[in-house]
């Protein structure tokens, strides 16, 4: 059970080691922020709120895996080479894929809520 809990130590030591060395990960940390009053203040139903936190969780979710996949590319070529490049920018489109469905997704549910 003391595994079990330390793991837990773990996985917030990463979110904080994310929150304070990368910016694309603050910048969405607010967007979550933000999207969330809105959603209090527009008063979402469930089925909207599932979609907006699916949408919140895949992007943070790819930023962390991201981050993770840019420090791992890091130790194992210190270097500049195009392929470490290309794992980089790989990595930093599905983010960036991920974050424009997100803001579909937003775009569907909340412009009705003020048109």
């Amino acid at each position: 059970m003391k595994k079990f809990l330390k793991s837990f130590v773990y996985s917030f030591q990463g979110l904080a080691y994310s929150f304070k060395t990368q910016l694309s990960f603050r910048v969405h940390c607010l967007a979550t922020i933000l999207v969330v009053g809105l959603g209090l203040y527009t008063k979402l139903n469930l089925n909207e709120w599932l979609w907006i936190t699916a949408a919140i969780a895949i992007v943070i979710i790819l930023e962390l895996i991201n981050t993770a996949i840019e420090i791992l590319v890091d130790i194992v070529s210190p270097q500049q080479t195009p392929k470490a490049g290309a794992i980089k920018d790989v990595a930093s489109a599905a983010v960036l894929v991920g974050g424009l469905m997100a803001l579909v997704i937003g775009l569907i549910i909340f412009v009705p809520k003020f048109s």
